[in-house]
């Protein structure tokens, strides 16, 4: 089994999502529901706090959009992180 050498320039995944607060982050769930919002933190679990904030899900009868001034997120239900992100069209 070989593991990558740690180097100053290896970015960790939680030191990646630490340089995101304060920015805009795309979140893919595992329920198939997207958020868009600015990241103002996490913990150990990636449980997040995002400030406005707009869900997208995808329904039979189309997308749902949905603007939220403030959530608090489970980090068990998070699938991807998109630093920057923005919902694509």
């Amino acid at each position: 089994m070989s593991t990558m050498p740690v180097t100053s320039s290896t970015l960790l995944p939680l030191e990646l999502v630490d340089k995101c607060i304060g920015s805009r982050i795309h979140i893919i769930m595992k329920n198939d529901k997207e958020i868009v919002g600015t990241l103002l933190g996490f913990d150990d679990f990636v449980n997040m706090l995002l400030d406005d904030v707009t869900e997208y899900e995808n329904t039979p009868e189309g997308r749902r959009i949905t603007k939220l001034d403030e959530i608090l997120l489970n980090g068990n239900n998070i699938t991807m992180l998109v630093p920057g992100g923005d919902m694509p069209e």
